[in-house]
């Protein structure tokens, strides 16, 4: 039983309850309490359990809860006395009958709402049959049980679909792998697209390609549909010789053998009339095949007016497109390296263009410093007219094979500087590629670095945590340290402060034993019972002060009266009037 009540305070103490009970305060709670709490777990599994007790008639309540316990199918042990006992408990809130429920419930919560679930849509409603007579009541209640079966259907799904492992990360997951694999298929036709638009006849070859899918489409339909008639055929056939096998052995059961071999002869014979047919079509198929073939040999013939290669010549015709793609390849690495040198070259003369400007923006600021501002521009005009001049006159004067000459020459200057390159260009290219393998290296030691950082980081965290944790630990320990040693210094002045007391108590000196603690205790309590009884007293007093004045009060005038009366006696019987005397009824009165 105290497991049974640890499991349920353990269960309502965490989510979706968290009631923050313990062993001690949930078994001291009222029935009332228990009965609520009993409903906020029956809530959690059905929503609509929902209710404060305070607002609900406990038969309304203990009707609800039996109600659903039969729905999630809760069998409480015993016969059906103790059926009635249970009813009874649970209207009171009996800890014996309640507790086991919550038990129950806590132990499967996840298969109960599940039950409950299913319980609202499942839970058949009976139609007494004389409403069942009613059309309109009929066909509602037909659709009413086709609506819980369609029910029953799409659940299962559900189920088989949530245990098949299939997620919605998982989905959008695919979802977007083939949204990339779309795009990419996309920008591949768009790249075809490009290249065979500069293609001759693109429009004529786009054509034939689209009949020839369509063919195909169309040959892939008419062959499934051909399969499906001959597994129809097939099964015709198998069912009309089950049939005559069936009216052969009704019809002629004492022939015996000879009514076997005719049945084998019709059997093989029906199977050599669907293996003539199977030839047949597969003859027709080899036709259709061939004609297709030819076709496309004629088309490829009018397209490039080749013959299609066959065998050894479409063997030596890719040996000889692999040589020119090697050749090609290599021309293809020259003309880059050409594009490379080019691109250097062209660096160089915008660096000594660059270099060339800078060198005569230097030259004015000279100029314009010496005052001679322009000398430069005008002996520049001077030399180009100059040269104009003996270009025009060596014009005039060169020949033919001076001008080839100077071809010559120039070609050879373009060879040297090339030569000169060269090498600069060699040493280069070694200085790039070293550098991208530097580049490479430097990338992986920096990703190494990164890793070994981050290592190295989360490690020193977690030390770190741990000299925390241990530096907590230590000041623990230094503080109960500290407190172990105070209390030990108490018990060592209340061990001497005893000593000293059972020496002076022991002690035959009278003197001594009354400086013992125990007398002064003693004489301490004697004097305290004194002062309870002096401050009870005065209490009393306290109390009775008021009406004890009064009443000294009334008894200071009651003499003061007395006095009065009596001088006025004793005036009175100066006077020879000692006082009157009435006697009444025999008896003698003094009135004053």
């Amino acid at each position: 039983m105290s497991d049974q009540i640890k499991f349920i305070v353990d269960s309502l103490n965490k989510e979706p309850f968290r009631k923050n009970y313990n062993l001690i305060t949930f078994d001291s709670l009222e029935p009332m309490q228990l009965l609520q709490v009993l409903s906020d777990v029956l809530a959690e599994i059905d929503p609509k359990q929902l209710v404060d007790l305070r607002e609900e008639m406990p038969e309304q309540t203990a009707k609800r809860m039996l109600s659903l316990l039969g729905i999630l199918k809760y069998k409480p042990s015993g016969n059906a006395t103790d059926m009635s006992t249970f009813r009874q408990g649970l209207v009171i809130g009996s800890k014996p009958v309640i507790y086991p429920v919550l038990h129950w419930l806590l132990q499967r919560t996840n298969e109960l709402k599940k039950r409950a679930y299913l319980a609202r849509f499942l839970i058949k409603l009976e139609v007494p049959s004389e409403f069942l007579q009613d059309e309109t009541v009929a066909d509602t209640n037909k659709q009413y049980e086709e609506l819980m079966e369609a029910f029953k259907t799409l659940h299962k799904e559900y189920e088989q679909l949530k245990a098949s492992g299939f997620s919605t990360a998982e989905i959008r997951k695919d979802i977007s792998a083939m949204e990339e694999e779309k795009d990419q298929l996309i920008k591949r036709v768009e790249h075809l697209k490009k290249r065979v638009e500069t293609a001759q006849n693109y429009q004529w070859m786009l054509k034939i390609a689209r009949q020839l899918r369509v063919e195909k489409e169309r040959e892939e339909y008419l062959a499934q549909q051909k399969q499906e008639q001959k597994n129809q055929i097939n099964e015709i056939n198998t069912e009309i010789n089950q049939l005559i096998e069936k009216k052969m052995m009704r019809n002629e059961p004492i022939e015996g053998k000879l009514s076997l071999y005719r049945q084998q002869a019709s059997i093989i014979s029906r199977k050599k009339e669907a293996k003539a047919e199977e030839l047949q079509e597969a003859k027709e198929k080899l036709a259709s095949l061939e004609r297709e073939a030819s076709l496309k040999r004629n088309q490829t013939r009018e397209f490039d007016g080749t013959e299609v290669l066959k065998g050894d010549e479409f063997k030596r015709y890719v040996s000889k497109l692999r040589s020119k793609s090697t050749v090609f390849k290599k021309k293809h690495q020259i003309i880059a390296e050409l594009k490379a040198e080019f691109g250097l070259l062209q660096r160089t003369e915008e660096l000594l263009k660059q270099r060339h400007e800078n060198i005569q923006q230097q030259l004015q600021t000279m100029e314009e410093k010496k005052g001679i501002s322009g000398y430069s521009y005008t002996q520049e005009e001077l030399e180009r007219v100059s040269a104009l001049k003996s270009e025009v006159d060596e014009m005039k004067g060169r020949t033919l094979d001076d001008m080839s000459e100077m071809v010559k020459k120039l070609n050879s200057l373009v060879s040297e500087k090339k030569s000169a390159l060269a090498s600069v260009i060699k040493e280069l290219r070694q200085l790039r590629q070293k550098c991208q393998e530097l580049t490479q290296e430097c990338d992986e030691k920096k990703s190494q670095y990164d890793s070994c950082a981050a290592g190295l980081e989360s490690n020193r965290s977690k030390l770190e945590q741990e000299v925390r944790r241990l530096r907590e630990e230590c000041l623990q320990e230094e503080s109960r340290y500290h407190y172990t040693n105070c209390m030990i210094k108490n018990l060592e002045v209340q061990l001497r402060r005893a000593t000293d007391e059972m020496k002076a108590y022991i002690s035959s000196d009278q003197q001594e034993k009354r400086k013992a603690i125990r007398q002064y205790t003693k004489n301490i309590a004697e004097q305290e019972n004194l002062g309870k009884k002096l401050r009870e007293k005065q209490k009393v007093v306290r109390e009775s002060h008021g009406p004890n004045m009064k009443q000294a009060k009334m008894w200071r005038d009651l003499q003061q009266l007395m006095e009065c009366k009596k001088q006025c006696f004793l005036k009175q019987q100066s006077q020879t009037s000692i006082g009157q005397v009435i006697q009444e009824g025999g008896e003698d009165r003094l009135i004053l």
